[in-house]
């Protein structure tokens, strides 16, 4: 709390609130008929119905009273508005709040991860980090493997944060304590990341450094249209990394939450297999999983 000094004028309407610091670059005279939408401390001091005008310049607030009334009972409680007011907004003008981020905790099919997301959008595309060796690039993986010693792996995308954590805890015993550090975290105006997200287009095609042919594209197409909006609701992500033509098999490449998931398999071969079978059948008989 910044001090504030009470000094009399030559005015005896008129007593000074002076400051430790510049409220404000020019200067502001305010009357009861003035437009103080934006000036909360205006609005606290033309409550009280003495004051006639406010003039804030340089350091110091001043404030001109009707004739009549004694100074002695009012400045205590002109000085703890001002104290009060400055304490809120330290420019004067109303300080505006940055758009809060909402974080909330999600279950994933894989009990060793949840995912933490969030009301606004994180990054295009995502990022995943499989060790605290590779964080340094990604601030915001940086400050979570800091803070706790139970997260193994960090996967962002869009606008959700997928942490990985190690056995030596449950997820219902530290679920709200990492949900209140990453809303913290964003709100704060920390960095995500330094490094460039992979894009949800074909990230396999940008791991192996190759485009894919026409019937790798066909089954990716089928796996971006119907498998992914799924898995990216679990806060995994799946793609195509390698067609073997002669066996038909599909090779997954599994990220986030489906890397190591125990139902992982079980979805492969009970759903994304069914689904390829049925609209590619000539090109796919057999799904396998790579863990990312």
């Amino acid at each position: 709390m910044r001090p504030i000094i009470i000094e009399p004028t030559e005015n005896p309407k008129v007593m000074k609130f002076v400051a430790d610091y510049n409220l404000i670059p020019g200067s502001l005279e305010l009357d009861r008929d003035s437009d103080i939408a934006e000036i909360p401390l205006a609005k606290e001091l033309f409550k009280y119905p003495f004051v006639e005008r406010v003039f804030i310049t340089a350091n110091f607030i001043a404030v001109a009273k009707q004739d009549g009334i004694d100074w002695e009972n009012l400045v205590e409680p002109l000085k703890t508005v001002i104290i009060d007011e400055l304490e809120a907004n330290p420019r004067i003008y109303l300080q505006k709040k940055n758009d809060e981020y909402l974080i909330y905790a999600e279950m994933t099919p894989n009990p060793m991860v949840m995912k933490f997301v969030s009301n606004k959008s994180l990054m295009d595309g995502f990022i995943e980090v499989k060790s605290r060796e590779e964080a340094d690039e990604v601030p915001l993986a940086k400050a979570i493997f800091d803070e706790y010693d139970f997260a193994k792996e960090v996967f962002i995308s869009d606008n959700f944060v997928a942490i990985t954590k190690n056995v030596s805890v449950e997820w219902h015993e530290v679920m709200v304590t990492v949900r209140a550090f990453v809303a913290d975290y964003l709100q704060n105006g920390g960095v995500i990341s330094n490094a460039t997200p992979q894009k949800h287009e074909s990230p396999a095609a940008a791991i192996m450094n190759r485009d894919y042919n026409e019937n790798e594209q066909k089954i990716s197409d089928i796996l971006n249209e119907y498998v992914a909006p799924a898995v990216e609701g679990d806060g995994g992500k799946i793609s195509l990394m390698e067609y073997d033509a002669e066996t038909k098999t599909a090779k997954m490449l599994l990220q986030g939450a489906c890397s190591g998931c125990p139902s992982s398999t079980a979805t492969l071969k009970g759903g994304i297999e069914n689904i390829l079978k049925q609209f590619v059948p000539e090109l796919v008989e057999k799904v396998e999983a790579v863990n990312g």
